[in-house]
């Protein structure tokens, strides 16, 4: 980034008016796309996938985003590690499948070996001075919160330590770290990763834009939300939940990227879970003694998102691959024990999320058409996009703690 592109994010991040969307060049400018993937996806923590992907040792699965790709595997001693796919001879991919199971990693082009700690343990015709031990793999920081992996490659990434043991106690009894994924699907949209997950931030589109969605979920409209809310509390204490919330603008984490954000919320009558009949759809999660017909926003730092269910989980991410292409991600997961024929039917589980990312697909696409014109002019946040200001004020701090953008 030039020194005139820096001062230009500065004055665009200083001068930005509070309560309105962003400006058009952080949906256009490569300079800014290039410091979102460097101050926010390297230096925040990601949600690479669950524990149940990796049960053996040896095994293990990618994920990539922007130009990174991240080895994550079970190692010897069964822990759950994380190194940057790239030999450190001269930076081939190690890894070309995206999942597997490997006695070490073996770079495909002149045949260094790592163990699955990242040590260098062979290298051919490099000298009597050559020191193995400076050229371990480069390491990503792993934290496991209930079975949900989190990676980050930041060389000191944010605590989540506090965060994650205030929401402990909120999710245990869902059992997440007793699942599995039975479904994984990507939805490609030509629009910059921060619309795509903006537009999941607010319901303000959900009546006009979620025809399925919106008669069973009361987000899209927030006063029968509030009306409905009493009863559906009653009715989580009777199932064996909490009803505390965290508020996605309170501070719930001691420094930017590390936030976290829980409310439970319900369906209308009729629904007891996201389904296109509201009957079940799985067995019910962890230690939940009955269907609450209620469903959770959670949120575990500025990327990850996941709506829970009483008898399963929907994951998403919303994941950068150039300035204008973005992959809506979504895996869905049940109880472990759950058989697929027996105790549910996939079509039916993933219905509602699949054809609700359909219709988001064209609206997004719709929405960068839109931003991509110069006659582009920020308009006003309505109240129901309250979490769009707030994912701002996180996405500035993360981009002011660069010392490659903001120098004091």
């Amino acid at each position: 980034m030039t020194e005139h592109s820096m001062e230009n994010m500065r004055s665009l991040i200083d001068t930005h008016q509070l309560g309105f969307a962003l400006p058009r060049p952080f949906y256009t400018s490569p300079d800014i796309y290039d410091a979102d993937l460097r101050s926010v996806w390297n230096q925040s923590w990601i949600w690479a996938g669950h524990v149940s992907q990796i049960p053996e040792k040896g095994d293990y699965f990618l994920f990539d985003y922007g130009p990174e790709s991240v080895i994550v595997v079970r190692d010897g001693s069964g822990a759950v590690r994380a190194h940057m796919n790239i030999c450190r001879h001269r930076g081939s991919r190690l890894c070309i499948e995206p999942s597997g199971n490997v006695r070490n990693f073996v770079c495909p082009y002149h045949a260094w070996v790592f163990d699955l700690g990242g040590a260098l343990r062979s290298n051919r015709a490099m000298g009597d001075d050559f020191d193995p031990a400076r050229y371990r793999l480069f390491p990503v920081h792993v934290t496991v919160f209930q079975g949900l992996i989190f990676i980050c490659a930041a060389e000191d990434p944010p605590s989540l330590a506090a965060p994650l043991n205030r929401l402990a106690p909120l999710s245990a009894p869902f059992g997440m770290e007793n699942l599995k994924r039975v479904h994984r699907a990507s939805y490609p949209v030509p629009t910059n990763w921060k619309l795509a997950l903006e537009n999941y931030l607010e319901c303000y589109h959900c009546a006009p834009s979620h025809k399925d969605y919106a008669k069973s979920h009361t987000l899209k409209d927030p006063e029968q939300c509030d009306i409905f809310t009493p009863d559906l509390q009653d009715r989580m204490r009777a199932a064996g939940l909490p009803t505390e919330t965290i508020g996605m603008t309170e501070p719930s984490a001691p420094e930017p990227g590390a936030e976290v954000y829980w409310r439970r919320y319900p369906l209308f009558p009729g629904y007891q879970t996201g389904s296109n009949s509201g009957d079940p759809l799985a067995p019910l999660l962890g230690n939940l003694t009955g269907y609450d017909g209620g469903a959770t926003d959670l949120g575990i730092g500025p990327l990850n998102f996941f709506l829970i269910y009483a008898d399963h989980l929907v994951g998403y991410r919303f994941v950068p691959r150039a300035l204008q292409e973005t992959d809506i991600q979504i895996e869905w997961y049940v109880r472990s024990d759950a058989q697929e024929g027996r105790d549910f039917n996939l079509d039916d589980l993933i219905w509602l999320w699949h054809v609700t990312s359909l219709d988001d697909e064209r609206i997004i696409r719709h929405n960068q058409e839109g931003v991509n014109s110069h006659r582009f002019v920020p308009g006003p946040l309505s109240a129901m996009e309250t979490s769009i200001a707030g994912f701002y004020d996180t996405y500035f701090d993360l981009i002011r703690n660069d010392p490659g953008v903001f120098r004091g």
